[in-house]
């Protein structure tokens, strides 16, 4: 962590355990991002943030984007998620066995009534303000962003909200929700570019430290 502090880099902690998380905030001198991870505290997904880091987060002076992706805004949508990933594998998992293990068709088949018994959970741009204002109320409106993840969750998207041109629609939704436009524009964006300032200017101040060499173990 000293050396990324050092040499300026934007240290992401999205794809990390809670352990991790925590050791990261413990030691570095610049703020850090979560690119694309919403609040645990609506969202059991082990890629969400909890309050106890969202605070910490807020006391480095970081920033959590929130992602639009169905399984981390919705708990039903997680847990209808994961009921429907092990039914699909109940019916048929080949090379190692399933209720209809070589009989594709019928396994399509049962599937698709299992999916009409159990509808997928609808998730909306409305979820995704909720996040929003959860992340600001618990570690402040100067620490939340937005991370869509547009790159990488395919059709898993809210309604409403399926590319950067729905953003002004959920922009819309905080303000009617009381937000101001100073704090949605920190939300949009602001809020990133001082967290790249902070880690230019952590970067300066380091470059004027003796270069650091790790203790050898004997």
């Amino acid at each position: 962590m000293h050396e990324l502090n050092r040499l300026g880099m934007l240290v992401d902690l999205s794809h990390v355990s809670e352990a991790t998380m925590r050791d990261a905030l413990a030691v570095s001198k610049a703020p850090v991002i979560f690119s694309h991870s919403s609040a645990r505290g609506i969202d059991g997904h082990t890629r969400n943030v909890s309050d106890d880091i969202l605070k910490r987060v807020a006391a480095n002076g970081g920033v959590v984007m929130v992602n639009f992706a169905e399984p981390y805004i919705s708990e039903a949508y997680r847990l209808w998620a994961a009921e429907a990933a092990a039914e699909k594998t109940r019916l048929n998992a080949p090379p190692y066995g399933g209720l209809f293990v070589g009989e594709p068709d019928r396994a399509a088949a049962a599937y698709a009534d299992w999916l009409k018994a159990h509808p997928t959970p609808r998730v909306t741009l409305t979820q995704v303000a909720d996040h929003i204002d959860y992340i600001a109320k618990v570690a402040g409106v100067d620490h939340v962003g937005l991370g869509s993840d547009f790159d990488g969750v395919g059709n898993q998207l809210p309604d409403g909200l399926s590319s950067v041109a729905t953003y002004p629609a959920l922009l819309a939704e905080l303000l009617r929700r009381g937000w101001s436009e100073v704090d949605v524009a920190k939300l949009a964006g602001g809020n990133v570019l001082r967290v790249m300032d902070q880690v230019e200017r952590v970067a300066r101040d380091m470059a004027k430290e003796p270069f650091f060499t790790p203790p050898v173990a004997r």
